[in-house]
């Protein structure tokens, strides 16, 4: 297929996880990309992965500086951007107690400060029209222990798209959001997830499983293609059916 054929697209945090099925589904489908990401181990795989073609960018998402620098240097590779997956995010979960001040810094820079300083970076050279897809998650619908800060700043990204979605409309962006539930990534493992974890992790999912990366990347490519037209302030739940239990 070609639904983002001749189209330029950004995704950030696209070298693991549902960013790079993102950017190889981008690619599939006809779209010049660009991803970003900080280990240079995982940009170099990338790369491997997605093809030369594909512009790869080392960049902090919780920089803000960074943010403007990214947006001249896609600026002057792709003139003017059509799609955009705001990806890039940290996955900190610990007990209220356990918090401090760095720690909750650092998550709200990543997850919630960096993608709004991106997208007001990146204003200039969205093209009209344009879509932004940013990253939420479930965590914001739910109660679910140690994920305080987590899911705070996966609140504020949902309310982001719907306000963005508003305030960006008459420059001919879409904004919309994507909700993933458990899905079959390295986080996981990163926060010291066992098998035990995430057989009772599993357990909470009526159907029965984590989701594939693939599943989220779907949807992304739908709400970045022209199919996705009529999705304005738009959040995709794909958990599962978790969060309504």
């Amino acid at each position: 297929m070609a639904r983002l054929a001749g189209k330029r697209a950004l995704v950030t945090g696209g070298t693991s996880g549902i960013g790079l099925a993102t950017a190889k589904r981008f690619v599939e489908e006809g779209a010049r990309v660009a991803v970003t990401g900080s280990n240079p181990e995982t940009l170099a795989k990338a790369k491997a992965e997605l093809g030369a073609d594909t512009l790869i960018i080392r960049a902090d998402a919780a920089d803000v500086v960074a943010q403007t620098d990214l947006a001249r240097e896609l600026g002057a590779a792709f003139g003017k951007l059509d799609a955009v997956f705001v990806n890039a995010g940290v996955g900190d979960f610990r007990p209220l107690e356990a918090w401090d001040e760095a720690g909750f810094d650092r998550s709200l820079a990543v997850n919630l400060k960096g993608p709004f300083f991106l997208v007001r970076a990146l204003l200039p050279i969205l093209a009209n029209p344009a879509s932004i897809v940013l990253n939420g998650s479930i965590n914001a619908h739910i109660g679910m222990p140690n994920s305080s800060v987590y899911s705070l700043t996966k609140a504020g990204i949902v309310s982001l798209a719907r306000t963005l979605s508003g305030e960006l409309l008459a420059r001919g962006v879409r904004v919309n959001v994507v909700s993933p539930g458990p899905i079959t990534t390295p986080l996981h493992g990163k926060i010291g997830m066992d098998e035990a974890g995430i057989k009772a992790l599993t357990a909470q999912i009526p159907l029965g499983r984590r989701g594939k990366p693939d599943e989220i990347a779907d949807a992304v490519v739908f709400l970045a293609s022209d199919e996705g037209g009529f999705c304005v302030g738009s959040e995709f739940i794909i958990d599962g059916g978790m969060s309504t239990l």
